[in-house]
């Protein structure tokens, strides 16, 4: 705080007749709110290792005992020690299988599927504790996350010993040039803990997931396809593809879940995936104090 500002704040004070005991409580308040508005500040940088998780059509349960590998690089700005904002670039791989599942329909249906996920974020963290690097008494802090995020993704399912892009066989029913795009955007949120090491070193532990804005992640959204349309479109692979579906007793033993028109999946709720992970952070930044004029 300058000199002529705090004048100024005395002298409104002074005309305002404010009794002292009062001044001295907003001087202090006021104090209190400059130096958390500049605080710690500076830049960060590391990277993280985890585990990704899938959830949708082919896994409406919330299995999480298959999770894929995943990882990235992450770089953050401090803006004082409650508020900053974070740029990750992160990779996982997705995956799941209607043959795991408890629902006999799902089970019925057969369908599975593979994806890698190159995803790129932005989000601002809260820290609900004040957080300094290099203190003995603010070293660590639990936060939330919100922010945006674009990615990429790609899903396959093996046939013959191969694993075969599924997007390109429109496997329900899309014509040409109507199929689903494979770089979409999203919302991510999630929570975090930092923990300090050393000034410079910090651990952070941080789940995340991203509310996507596509049903396609797994290739599974809305009904079965005319299969000899989609044959004269798209060629037998497609058709085997596009309907995997097993004859069970008192479940599908006539093949009648798969007609064409019969439901597939569930448009209405999107896919989701989240990471868990774990990350090494580097501080380059160095505590900063308001400045000073005479």
């Amino acid at each position: 705080m300058s000199t002529e500002t705090l004048a100024s704040f005395v002298r409104f004070a002074t005309q305002k007749k404010i009794p002292m005991r009062k001044l001295i409580s907003l001087l202090l308040l006021f104090s209190f709110s400059i130096i958390s508005l500049w605080g710690q500040q500076g830049w960060e940088a590391g990277g993280w290792l985890g585990v990704s998780h899938y959830f949708g059509d082919l896994n409406t349960n919330l299995r999480i005992g298959d999770p894929g590998y995943s990882g990235g690089l992450i770089a953050r700005y401090n803006f004082n020690k409650r508020v900053c904002v974070k740029f990750s670039g992160n990779y996982g791989n997705v995956s799941a299988q209607d043959a795991d599942s408890d629902n006999l329909y799902e089970r019925a249906r057969n369908q599975s599927f593979r994806s890698v996920i190159v995803d790129g974020t932005a989000q601002m963290e809260f820290n609900f504790l004040t957080y300094t690097h290099g203190s003995k008494d603010e070293f660590f802090t639990p936060y939330l996350l919100a922010g945006l995020n674009v990615f990429y993704f790609n899903p396959q399912a093996e046939y013959n010993g191969e694993w075969v892009d599924l997007r390109p066989l429109g496997t329900e029913g899309q014509f040409r040039g109507e199929e689903y795009y494979t770089t979409q955007v999203g919302l991510a949120y999630g929570m975090g803990l930092k923990v300090d090491l050393s000034y410079r070193w910090s651990l952070n532990i941080e789940l995340s997931a991203r509310r996507i804005f596509t049903d396609y992640l797994d290739d599974v959204s809305t009904v079965y396809a005319d299969k000899e349309d989609l044959e004269k479109l798209r060629g037998d692979v497609a058709v085997t593809l596009s309907d995997r579906s097993l004859l069970l007793p008192g479940v599908n033993e006539d093949g009648a879940l798969s007609q064409p028109g019969r439901q597939r999946g569930n448009s209405v709720t999107k896919d989701t995936y989240a990471f868990l992970g774990v990350g090494l952070v580097y501080y380059f930044g160095d505590l900063k104090c308001p400045p000073y004029s005479r």
